[in-house]
């Protein structure tokens, strides 16, 4: 019984810390939707990751490069692929929309929108 109990509150915790997590101090709760950009990085197989949720850029070449993604415990977290990140945003309550790829400076730039699941 006290097992049983334990893991209970253990996944109420869970569930209300899931939007714990804040982008550039702003509340994923906050969000309905927002986007993940890819760039390759020059000379490495990993890629930039940013987020776009209607910010203002702050610079023509990263203009995502400043947004702070911070977990429950405001840990600052950094991705290496674009799947890393969609992994964590469908973890921490979104749900996948739609993927298209652009072209910037003759580099491919990939684009994932993401939108909040309805609560039930």
């Amino acid at each position: 019984m006290r097992v049983t109990l334990f893991l209970l509150i253990l996944f109420w915790l869970g569930c209300t810390k899931s939007y714990a997590q804040t982008i550039d101090g702003i509340a994923f709760k906050d969000l309905e939707y927002l986007e993940i950009v890819g760039k390759a990085k020059s000379l490495s197989p990993k890629q930039f990751i940013g987020i776009e949720y209607g910010q203002e850029k702050t610079s023509l070449l990263y203009p995502y490069k400043n947004t702070k993604i911070k977990d429950a415990e405001g840990n600052v977290l950094e991705f290496n692929y674009m799947i890393e990140a969609l992994n964590f945003m469908v973890r921490n309550g979104f749900e996948f929309v739609q993927a298209y790829t652009s072209i910037e400076d003759e580099q491919s730039v990939y684009h994932y929108l993401l939108k909040k699941k309805k609560q039930d």
